[in-house]
């Protein structure tokens, strides 16, 4: 895709952006009751982010999760891995297929949260673990607080895979990732609302947005 028209398609997506924000705001006002929720992921994220900022960063833990992110989504998309190397000082693959996606996938997509739930799933499944679902949720904050301030920590620095989608169009796939991550996953952690409405708020705050915007640029 040409830098321009990745320019303009980020330009069309503010608006899902902002409708997307807002209807992630309603989750959240929604899923404020589900105590035994969010009291074990914030301490799950509270006690990693106690590490983050008293001990040294585990980077090779984190570059080896980008690195296989990025593996993945090749996967997934129908691509092969070639080469693969991780280190604390940074890592890359070589893939046989490359999009915008499989080089942003790593910025929105929690791999060791994903990792976290799958293994509870299955244990639930297999050894019925409701009783220790306090302990999955607080290692799924962990795990995501995790993501969320490497991420950000590695974002400081320059990132190629960014460089080479163009800051802008990146900026945007990567909130919208990361708002698609947290609007399907809060609703299915807390069963306060049904993804259905999750949707129908993301659409209707959407629109009206661009009412919003249009009404003010006709005014002008």
């Amino acid at each position: 895709m040409l830098k321009w028209l990745k320019v303009f398609v980020a330009i069309v997506l503010a608006p899902v952006c902002v409708g997307g924000a807002t209807a992630l705001w309603r989750v959240l006002q929604a899923s404020g009751a589900a105590d035994t929720f969010w009291v074990a992921f914030l301490a799950g994220a509270a006690c990693w982010l106690v590490i983050y900022l008293l001990l040294p960063k585990p980077m090779w833990v984190y570059v080896f999760g980008h690195e296989l992110t990025h593996a993945i989504w090749t996967w997934l998309m129908g691509g092969r891995v070639k080469k693969f190397k991780a280190s604390s000082t940074g890592g890359h693959v070589v893939v046989t297929r490359n999009n915008f996606l499989i080089a942003l996938a790593p910025y929105f997509f929690p791999l060791y949260a994903v990792l976290v739930g799958l293994v509870f799933w299955a244990g639930d499944w297999l050894w019925d673990w409701r009783d220790y679902r306090v302990w999955f949720h607080l290692l799924l904050g962990a795990a995501y607080a995790f993501h969320v301030t490497l991420t950000w920590h590695i974002l400081k620095s320059h990132q190629s895979d960014i460089a080479d989608q163009g800051y802008l169009f990146s900026a945007v796939v990567i909130f919208l990732g990361n708002l698609v991550v947290l609007l399907v996953g809060i609703p299915l952690l807390t069963g306060k609302v049904n993804l259905l409405t999750v949707l129908q708020w993301w659409h209707g705050s959407t629109l009206e947005f661009v009412g919003m915007a249009t009404r003010a640029a006709l005014v002008r």
